[in-house]
Order: structure tokens, then C-alpha cells, then sequence
């Protein structure tokens, strides 16, 4: 599909073409790009938001996965319709970010990594490692202590990322637009289970409380192991994810039931499966 999009729109010497696995946030060529075009699913634009949002470079998605949330889209009509997205009439739509700090209690852990700073598209989740133990976080809301969550995991989500890993947990759905932060509970044993929605200013800490090791996941593929004592700042990045949209905003709401596998025309394949 890359290839032949390319060949379509004659940019044999004007573009270029890279796995999800080779992309950074420091790739020089993003400096001279105007626009990238994802093929895939939602899990290729949100590796691509590491080059693209640090360098504001919109995103064009096309769908070659199950839901495509984030796409544009579908394959079947990309070759045709991507041209009319290159004639200046398409509108850029911005998405938060979340900005994730680790400050680990002494410095380092045991394999040597230190304390790190993450830009997340969907989610920042702290859970539980290798053992299947319930981690225990200590949970604060700009600096107010909330409750000390023994439970799978605890998931701090943009509004994008509420129709990934915080829906499949029962947690709400918002508008994809919003600039709200939600945090969601995973099976807790001890601890709120409903999701709490916080305005998009609001400061989140966990602390890691449990003597056995946890795990901190960004966007499902940036990982970092947490020791006791290990804290996890979340709030909304300065970065913002870029798309380019030719659909009304109205469009999400208009297919959101067919992405979740509902109404008409759904296919086997459920977000949600009851």
C-alpha cells in the first residue's frame, strides 16, 4: 500500500517510507516532512506520534488494522482519496498528549535505568511485571492523596487512548477531542473501581508500594521496570498529536458504533465483546 500510494502521487523522490519498528523522535528526515501517511492500524500512528508530534507533522491514517479509532481512512479507498487530502482543504485536528516522568528512589534501578521522561498518545499504565501478583500504588491528584490502589494495574488515559486498554476495563469513553485525563483501576482488591475523569490540568502520581516488581507501559510498547519507592508523574504533554481530517467532527460519532462492532454494517471483529 506504501508503494503504491507513492506511485500514485508521483513522490518517488519526495518521500520515504519506514517501519514502525525504526521510528524517533530524533529521525533528521522528519524535519523536511510536511505530512506522514500511516498504514496500519491505530498502533502505527501511535508509534508514529513519536516523530510526529515532537516536529508537529500531521498524520494521515489509513486502516489496515481491525478498528482504526484514529484512522482516516479505510484501504479500499485510500488510493483514491489521498490525493484530495494534498489540495490544502483538509483541516488539522489536534489530540493531548500526556507527558509521563519517572523518578526512581534511588537514581537507577537494578539494570542501571535511570529516571526518564515519555510522551504518551493513548495511555500510561502501572501494573503488575513477570509475577501475577496485585501491585499496590499510592495515588495522588495534584498532590492530595486519593487511595492506595492494590490491583492489577492502574491505567492513566487521554481521551484517545479511552477507547483502548480504559475501555476494554469498563472505564468511559470520551470525546476525542477532550483534553480530560482519566484514571481507571484494574480489578482492584482494595481501591475505587469506578474511573474518575480530571481535568486536563490535573497532576497524577502513583508510587509503587509492593516489594515485588511492577511495571510502567507508555502507549503498550515503551516499558520500564518500577521499584518500591518508584513514583510516576502523569500530566498533559506541551506535545499534541496531529491529524489530518477531511470528515466532519461529527464523523467519530457517526462511525463509533461500527468500530465498537455495533448498529449496522458491524463486523465480527468487537471492540467489546458480550
Amino acid at each position: 500500500m506504501a508503494s503504491a500510494l507513492i506511485e500514485r502521487l508521483d513522490l518517488q523522490d519526495r518521500a520515504w517510507v519506514c517501519s514502525t519498528s525504526d521510528v524517533s523522535p530524533d529521525m533528521s528526515v522528519a524535519r523536511d516532512t510536511d505530512l506522514v501517511v500511516t498504514v496500519g492500524g491505530d498502533g502505527t500512528i501511535i508509534r508514529a506520534a513519536t516523530v510526529t508530534a515532537p516536529n508537529g507533522i500531521p498524520i494521515l491514517g489509513v486502516n489496515m488494522g481491525r478498528l482504526g479509532f484514529m484512522t482516516e481512512l479505510e484501504a479500499d479507498e485510500a488510493l483514491d482519496s489521498v490525493p484530495h487530502y494534498l489540495e490544502g482543504t483538509a483541516r488539522v485536528e489536534g489530540r493531548s498528549m500526556l507527558r509521563v516522568e519517572v523518578a526512581r528512589v534511588r537514581g537507577t534501578d537494578e539494570a542501571g535505568a535511570s529516571n526518564g521522561v515519555y510522551h504518551a498518545l493513548n495511555d500510561a499504565v502501572v501494573g503488575r511485571g513477570a509475577t501475577s501478583r496485585v501491585v499496590q500504588v499510592r495515588t495522588a491528584i495534584d498532590g492530595a492523596h486519593l487511595t492506595d490502589f492494590r490491583a492489577d494495574a492502574v491505567i492513566v488515559s487521554t481521551a484517545t487512548g479511552s477507547t483502548g486498554y480504559n475501555l476494554a476495563v469498563g472505564g468511559p469513553i470520551l470525546a476525542p477531542q477532550a483534553t480530560d485525563i482519566i484514571l481507571k483501576s484494574v480489578a482492584p482488591h482494595v481501591g475505587m473501581a469506578p474511573a474518575l475523569v480530571l481535568p486536563g490540568s490535573s497532576v497524577v502520581k502513583l508510587v509503587v508500594e509492593t516489594d515485588h516488581q511492577a511495571m510502567l507501559s507508555v502507549d503498550g510498547f515503551q516499558d520500564a521496570e518500577l521499584l518500591a519507592g518508584d513514583g510516576v508523574q502523569v500530566r498533559q504533554s506541551h506535545l499534541k498529536a496531529l491529524f489530518l481530517r477531511a470528515y466532519p467532527a461529527t464523523h467519530y460519532y457517526e462511525t463509533l458504533t461500527r468500530r465498537l462492532g455495533f448498529g449496522g454494517g458491524q463486523s465480527s471483529t468487537r471492540a467489546i465483546q458480550y
